[in-house]
């Protein structure tokens, strides 16, 4: 396991949830980038963002320059971490990329939380359970009837493998290397995510059927 940092005991008593929201949405057969879409009273990202902060838990968002308007209508700008589109340039660019930025932009964070952007219907309170069993476990993932989703809950111990993620990878050779809790919650919110316009409008539907 790595070794912690020294200065750990200057964190925060709580995780940071990175909100990863730099991918270029490629899946998607709609006008527009999938998180820039009308989603409840607002879009898929501002959606995202609003739950985590009903939650309690500070943020950082990790996104690229089209979409910072759109962050930074929730969140104040110094919670953006802005990183290039991917396909722009000779470096590795994707899902890695983005955690690592997030992680190293809140280094001194007690653990930090994986959250894709694309992920709207993921409840408040599942945010706050993670977070309660991330003082407990090393890796947390969330998980509904069996199945694994997100958010992905990471200690602070991890912090040197997390800010050498590349690529598009994600974070899942850490989930296969550490022992990994799996909270099941009854929130279907953690399995559904917005890839393509049929994703969209199913979301949606769940939206509109949780409010009525």
């Amino acid at each position: 396991m790595a070794a912690r940092r020294s200065g750990m005991n200057t964190a925060a008593p709580g995780p940071v949830v990175v909100v990863v929201a730099g991918g270029r949405g490629a899946r998607f057969d709609g006008d527009g980038h999938k998180l820039a879409q009308p989603f409840g009273p607002s879009t898929v990202l501002a959606t995202t963002l609003h739950r985590i902060l009903a939650a309690g838990l500070p943020m950082v968002v990790v996104t690229t320059a089209p979409l910072a308007s759109l962050a930074q209508g929730v969140v104040a700008a110094r919670d953006v971490v802005l990183v290039p589109a991917v396909g722009s340039g000779d470096e590795p660019l994707g899902m890695g990329y983005s955690i690592a930025a997030g992680v190293a932009a809140r280094s001194q964070a007690s653990g930090w939380m994986v959250m894709p952007a694309d992920m709207p219907m993921v409840r408040p309170a599942t945010f706050q359970r993670i977070a309660q069993a991330m003082r407990q476990h090393v890796i947390v993932h969330a998980q509904h009837r069996g199945r694994r989703g997100h958010p992905v809950g990471f200690s602070s111990e991890l912090y040197s493998e997390l800010v050498s993620l590349k690529g598009d990878e994600g974070a899942r050779r850490l989930l296969a290397r550490y022992p990994t809790y799996s909270l099941e919650i009854d929130d279907p919110g953690v399995l559904l995510d917005v890839d393509t316009r049929d994703d969209l409008e199913q979301a949606r539907q769940r939206w509109s059927a949780d409010r009525s």
